[in-house]
């Protein structure tokens, strides 16, 4: 089965339990589509379609000690939520109105997803995005050609698992495959065709909602050292380098001798300005 779409949501300290669509409403927007949810102990609504938005989506604790199932009115109005040990159903009255207000106060178009950003749209990840960016569209024309560029909002769609690394962001190869379908199957229920390209806004909009939501912590890594690696006589852990190139080309996504050398020619900074952003160009030897 091939994944849709990965869409950023609010944490309320559990996944989402169970969904209910609404039955169209006098209330609210008459262009938009609400959803009822249900976590661990919550109960909420969003304004469809799931964007990635966090102020088109609310929750409130309905039952303190857990709710077990989740059933909306036929008209679209209520909500209606059933306990576990507590042994009770509650009734909520939807506020859709309510819903986007909120929603319009967070900001129109790209405003949410800039704000998601670190520093928000004047912060230098932004600065960062757009240098990155711009830069793959000069590599796309060669960056040594004198003859007259032709201006782009666009970089090819194979562009983006380099632009996400070099933003810090290393997702997995199948989480790669799963942006890159993800934005190429956008449009072909209504055109038919395959989207190839991706402009710079799109691309936000993707980095915000597939990294991850809190980022690795550096007990992680310390962590998945411990479970590959062993303790030395002064109680670190450590790992054997043969060892640790068998785990890399044998287990998980499998690395070529051939990523192997890019991935360490590329951590050492042997490898010079001729890496370019549909690969690296170079003929170093693996440093192992």
């Amino acid at each position: 089965h091939q994944l849709a779409k990965t869409v950023l949501g609010p944490s309320y300290g559990s996944p989402v339990k169970k969904m209910a669509i609404l039955p169209a409403s006098k209330d609210g927007d008459p262009n938009s589509r609400y959803m009822a949810y249900i976590t661990q102990d919550k109960v909420g609504i969003q304004i469809l379609p799931l964007d990635g938005n966090p102020h088109k989506s609310f929750a409130m604790i309905c039952h303190s000690t857990g709710v077990s199932t989740l059933a909306c009115s036929y008209d679209g109005r209520y909500a209606f939520t059933a306990g576990g040990q507590d042994c009770t159903v509650f009734s909520w009255e939807l506020n859709l109105s309510s819903l986007e207000a909120s929603a319009a106060l967070g900001g129109k178009d790209m405003l949410p997803f800039y704000n998601l950003l670190e520093g928000g749209r004047d912060g230098q990840l932004f600065r960062e995005m757009e240098e990155y960016f711009y830069y793959c569209q000069l590599q796309n024309q060669d960056l040594d050609t004198m003859d007259t560029r032709l201006v782009s909002t666009c970089i090819p769609l194979a562009d983006v698992p380099f632009l996400m690394r070099a933003l810090g962001f290393h997702p997995t190869e199948q989480e790669l495959e799963d942006m890159q379908n993800e934005v190429k199957f956008s449009r072909y229920a209504e055109t038919r065709n395959y989207v190839t390209d991706i402009d710079l806004e799109e691309f936000i909009r993707l980095y915000v909602n597939h990294r991850p939501a809190s980022g690795i912590a550096r007990q992680e890594l310390c962590n998945a050292f411990q479970v590959l690696g062993k303790p030395d006589e002064r109680g670190r852990y450590t790992i054997d380098r043969d060892e640790l190139l068998e785990l890399l080309q044998a287990r998980g996504e499998h690395m070529t001798d051939d990523d192997l050398a890019e991935c360490f020619t590329t951590l050492v900074g042997i490898s010079g300005e001729g890496a370019s952003c549909t690969g690296m160009q170079n003929s170093c030897e693996p440093p192992y």
